[in-house]
């Protein structure tokens, strides 16, 4: 399947269970061609939970929803070998991890023991129990959910992982008209739970094979070299700024590029533009860099210091 038509296709079927959220579901549809993972932020009641679900579902992928509390163990992630009186053996029982896409709600709840399982699983692929090494399925996404009003009783998410995330997308309440649809759609009788009567019992549009597939398609999109050099532009010009105190890491650049290729793929386009790497630059990169303490009294956001980097690079032409 080619990228524009998993777009189109996907686009269309998202949009049947939620209303608006079009840079969100763009992004969700990047990270599931690239295997990379999501961090959803937005107040509880915005649909976090809901899309995961809807892209795990037009997807064909296995899914698991983890709640994460103060108390979840590693194990309860990975899963634990248990021990059998019958014959004296080990039996290995797998943790949710092993679902092809893993919804982590509320990521910013669990210790950061557990956070730190979860980062191998999202960094290499796979997973250590009791010593044995086990690859988890491909493709394989993270979407990570946390809510930005209620800090208490949470555990604020390392550098190291939030830059584990290939995109930060932030969700907030509709305005008025979209949210006038919704409440058309849950009075015409809209329920989250039957995701299949919604998607009018269709088979998956795409298969893992060809999700994996579209990797290939995304990887042959042209990249120029003036291009690639605007990427590390805006990211030397954040790291200098004085807003910010840690800078994207050479890891963020690279992902704004790769996802940048996906878009143009969408597209239908050969080559990446410097409006495709425009576009993406705040989910990419809103996560990857601090502000300064003045930044912040000041009231600047990370978008807002991002918006500023790509107004004083010059665009190549």
């Amino acid at each position: 399947m080619a990228i524009a038509d998993f777009f189109g296709r996907g686009r269309d079927a998202l949009h049947r269970v939620v209303v608006g959220n079009d840079e969100t579901i763009d992004g969700l549809l990047v990270a599931l061609v690239l295997e990379g993972h999501v961090l959803l932020e937005g107040p509880p009641g915005t649909a976090k939970t809901l899309l995961a679900r809807s892209l795990a579902r037009i997807a064909g992928l296995d899914f698991a929803r983890i709640q994460f509390t103060p108390d979840l163990m590693p194990a309860d992630l990975t899963g634990t070998l248990v021990y059998r009186p019958s014959d004296g053996s080990f039996e290995l029982r797998r943790g949710p991890v092993f679902a092809s896409l893993i919804l982590a709600d509320e990521i910013n709840r669990t210790p950061p023991k557990t956070q730190a399982a979860l980062l191998e699983a999202m960094e290499e692929g796979r997973v250590t129990i009791e010593g044995e090494t086990l690859d988890l399925p491909r493709p394989f996404v993270v979407c990570a959910t946390q809510n930005p009003i209620e800090f208490e009783g949470t555990y604020q998410l390392p550098e190291a992982q939030l830059d584990r995330f290939l995109l930060k997308l932030l969700l907030d309440y509709p305005d008025p008209a979209a949210e006038t649809e919704i409440l058309r759609r849950y009075h015409a009788g809209f329920r989250p739970r039957e995701l299949d009567r919604v998607l009018g019992g269709v088979e998956p549009i795409v298969s893992a094979a060809e999700a994996l597939a579209m990797q290939e398609e995304a990887a042959a999109v042209v990249v120029h070299d003036d291009v690639l050099g605007y990427v590390a532009e805006v990211s030397a010009w954040l790291r200098a700024s004085p807003d910010v105190i840690v800078g994207p890491s050479p890891r963020g650049a690279i992902a704004l590029v790769l996802a940048a290729k996906v878009m143009a793929a969408a597209r239908e386009a050969d080559f990446v533009t410097p409006d495709d790497l425009q576009s993406l630059a705040p989910a990419v990169l809103r996560h990857r860099i601090v502000l300064s303490a003045d930044a912040e009294l000041g009231g600047r956001s990370p978008d807002a210091v991002i918006a500023t980097a790509l107004a004083a690079v010059p665009v190549p032409r």
